[in-house]
């Protein structure tokens, strides 16, 4: 199959989708629930260090948001340096912490939240602060694995085409986000965000970090600003979804990246098809079809809400790591540790080890 014939296809499959409306979306302004603080620790160290060690961990979202507030970000690296990198637009924090031959590299690092769950009500336009130009157009760019151009662009322009509203053309690209990928639980870690190659390949497989990734780069190029959100999920679900929360507080491998697109009437607003998916692969008794009741509450919910049992990080991407002399990151959502022998691979628990730990403490 050819590229036009695959466009063709993704505008007729577009035209053919039920898209939620307005009063379907569940939960307003009004319902947004009490806010609730998490203490999260994260414990690193570098098992086999070599010359000068080089620790980074991603600290709790400082930006203020309707979601989360930062109540502090401690650190802690004993016969280390350690120090906070701040990065903005992208509201990114970065631990950063040195070790010298012969120290053993730990980093200890406490972020304290407060979260609470975050809905749109799309019944009337949102009392917001519009963000400045200069904001908006940082969040329509490409980066290195979001290309705005090419087929990204000839697939984001055929799958709104019928949008006549910027909400129109968010819910599209959802709609059409959750109907054509799948989770694929053989993705290593969260996956790594290379839209052209999924558009390319027509291998709409993946974990979070490419499903919505998918979204965000196909949002940005029909002219939508739109960003991935990363982060972790503290805390279990209550509203039923035992794959949408976490099962005790060691949170480890809890990453989660989430995403938000901007709509001129509401701001920003939530949006996770990832999750969608997860809840079709992964709710008991696993496998559910697109069709499931809970999978068809989950992707009404998922586009408009997002349930505040997970910390945000930032929207980073193309991250450069303060001092490294390795390449830059595609995101940081995970830690990062570098000896004089290169950056280590932080799944590998051989040679990079890290626990973390969240609470509720109120």
């Amino acid at each position: 199959m050819n590229r036009r014939d695959v466009l063709r296809g993704i505008g007729a499959a577009t035209m053919g989708m039920a898209l939620p409306k307005s009063g379907q979306l569940l939960g307003t302004a009004a319902e947004r629930g009490r806010w609730r603080r998490f203490e999260v620790t994260t414990r690193i160290a570098v098992l086999k260090p070599s010359g000068i060690t080089r620790i980074w961990a991603p600290a709790a979202l400082d930006t203020n948001t309707p979601y989360q507030r930062t109540l502090g970000n401690a650190f802690h690296s004993p016969g280390g340096k350690s120090r906070i990198v701040e990065i903005k637009p992208d509201g990114l924090k970065i631990v950063a912490a040195e070790f010298g031959e012969g120290v053993r590299p730990v980093l200890t690092m406490v972020s304290t939240v407060s979260t609470r769950d975050w809905s749109a009500d799309f019944s009337a336009p949102a009392r917001v602060q519009k963000p400045s130009a200069a904001e908006l157009k940082h969040f329509l760019r490409p980066t290195k694995l979001l290309p705005t151009d090419g087929i990204v662009k000839e697939t984001a322009l055929a799958i709104t085409h019928t949008a006549t509203t910027d909400v129109g053309k968010a819910r599209a690209i959802y709609e059409w986000i959750v109907e054509n990928t799948y989770r694929n639980a053989k993705t290593r870690g969260c996956g790594l965000g290379n839209i052209k190659f999924m558009l390319e390949s027509r291998d709409f497989g993946g974990k979070c970090a490419d499903l919505n990734a998918l979204y965000v780069g196909l949002a940005r190029a029909a002219g939508l600003p739109a960003r991935d959100v990363y982060g972790i999920r503290v805390a279990k679900s209550q509203l039923g979804y035992k794959s949408l929360g976490t099962s005790s507080q060691d949170i480890s491998k809890a990453q989660h990246c989430r995403a938000e697109v901007y709509l001129n009437e509401y701001g920003w607003v939530a949006v996770d098809p990832a999750d969608v998916r997860k809840v079709m692969l992964e709710e008991p008794p696993g496998n559910r079809t697109i069709n499931d009741d809970m999978v068809k509450e989950a992707r009404v919910r998922l586009f408009g809400a997002w349930e505040m049992n997970w910390m945000a990080y930032n929207f980073a991407h193309d991250v450069v790591l303060p001092g490294s002399i390795g390449s830059p990151l595609a995101f940081l959502m995970y830690p990062q540790a570098e000896t004089s022998e290169g950056r280590l691979d932080s799944l590998d628990p051989e040679a990079f080890e890290y626990r973390i730990t969240a609470r509720e403490i109120s």
